[in-house]
């Protein structure tokens, strides 16, 4: 096997096993009542804030500076703003046992997983180009932060109505360009610092906006009380955990 083919089977690995781990928890979420729905949506909520502000928005500032990145997050909510609009204004039956709302939320945030995971896929090309031990230890850190984006995705196709199956088979999905992005990465070597700026910085502002634009406002939709505040917290705090930690 040739060592270009390697790399983005590894990176392929990484993306499709991190999400897809993450998609699994749609094997444990059966029909809750709407409190613990709220506390669900509100932590997969809090993860997603605290993996944008506190990894992706950061790295793209890292790498291409304050500028670059924001007109990066910007254009990422732009973005999905118009792929809101173009899903929700598209023909179609949703059946009585499915929720739109949440579904069209899950696409969303799959969109925006999708994107992350393409600069994802550069990183741990370009440091296998560098040294091997290297890539083998990026490649398992993404995986391991790639979980609780699964588990994001995962939670509100559930709750629109989608079986486990299912779920599971678009998260994985979800993770494909994390291959795609290897094998550039192994390609080219050195990936241009502004490109990654500017990819990491759409996909936090993609993933932003359907945040705080869809998943914490159905949490409040679903239960007024504090339940969903309290598990968007702790989702926060969790993501947080996993990504200064791991």
């Amino acid at each position: 096997m040739s060592r270009i083919l390697a790399v983005t089977l590894i990176g392929f690995i990484t993306g499709m096993v991190g999400t897809g781990l993450g998609g699994a928890i749609a094997f444990f979420l059966h029909r809750p009542n709407k409190q613990v729905m709220s506390v669900i949506l509100g932590f997969t909520g809090g993860i997603m804030l605290s993996v944008v502000c506190f990894d992706l928005i950061p790295q793209a500032i890292e790498m291409g500076g304050m500028i670059l990145a924001f007109l990066g997050v910007m254009a990422g909510a732009a973005g999905v703003l118009f792929m809101d609009g173009l899903i929700s204004k598209t023909p179609g039956k949703i059946s009585a046992e499915k929720d739109l709302d949440f579904i069209k939320s899950g696409i969303l945030l799959g969109l925006g997983i999708a994107v992350h995971n393409f600069p994802e896929g550069l990183a741990v090309g370009s440091a296998f180009a560098t040294q091997n031990s290297a890539g083998l230890r990026l490649a398992l850190i993404i995986a391991l932060h790639d979980m609780p984006e699964g588990i994001a995705m995962a939670v509100p196709l559930k709750l629109g109505g989608y079986s486990p199956i299912m779920v599971f088979l678009y998260t994985v999905i979800a993770g494909i360009p994390t291959g795609i992005g290897a094998f550039f990465g192994e390609l080219l070597g050195g990936i241009s610092n502004i490109f990654i700026s500017l990819c990491m910085g759409f996909a936090g502002g993609a993933m932003l906006y359907i945040t705080c634009g869809e998943i914490i406002p159905k949490t409040r939709s679903l239960y007024k009380g504090g339940l969903s505040t309290t598990g968007t917290i702790i989702g926060l705090l969790c993501g947080l955990y996993i990504t200064k930690v791991l």
